[in-house]
């Protein structure tokens, strides 16, 4: 079985999701609205990371040999500047996507195991996970529009 696999990896990207929202929120003093945003969603990582704990031990990780893919390739500090917003917005979101994947995937497998209790953890926090990439990607319009089209006054 290896719903353990995908819960595991589910769990590290979670951590690191998590983290890499507040890194960025602090990076980006220049945005406003960007540190509580980031909070919030970091949050949201920490608290789908501490519901999905249980499962992880009750379906216990086991090794397949796969190597991990660090997400350090996807995001290894803040830039700078607006390109830089961009970026790292860019990077949250191919994060996030991830999340939001494993989820889909991890509910497929609850309801044929029938396992009731995971099937209601993955609704709500998948949920949550759609909603964090919808706010990225309309975040990263705003930023898109300011950074990657020059206009002539």
């Amino acid at each position: 079985m290896y719903l353990a696999h995908y819960l595991g990896m589910l769990h590290r990207s979670l951590n690191e999701l998590a983290g890499a929202f507040s890194e960025i929120g602090r990076g980006h003093t220049g945005e406003p609205d960007l540190h509580d945003a980031c909070e919030r969603l970091a949050g949201q990582c920490v608290e789908h990371s501490r519901r999905l704990e249980p499962f992880v031990e009750r379906y216990a990780e086991e090794t397949s040999g796969e190597p991990e893919r660090p997400h350090s390739t996807l995001f290894s500090g803040t830039r700078t500047g607006d390109l830089g917003l961009l970026r790292d917005l860019h990077d949250l979101y191919l994060m996030a996507a991830e999340c939001d994947l494993c989820w889909t995937l991890i509910g497929q497998a609850a309801r044929d195991a029938r396992d009731e209790e995971l099937l209601g953890v993955v609704g709500s926090c998948a949920r949550e996970t759609s909603e964090q990439t919808l706010w990225l990607r309309d975040r990263m319009k705003q930023a898109a529009s300011r950074t990657l089209v020059v206009v002539a006054s």
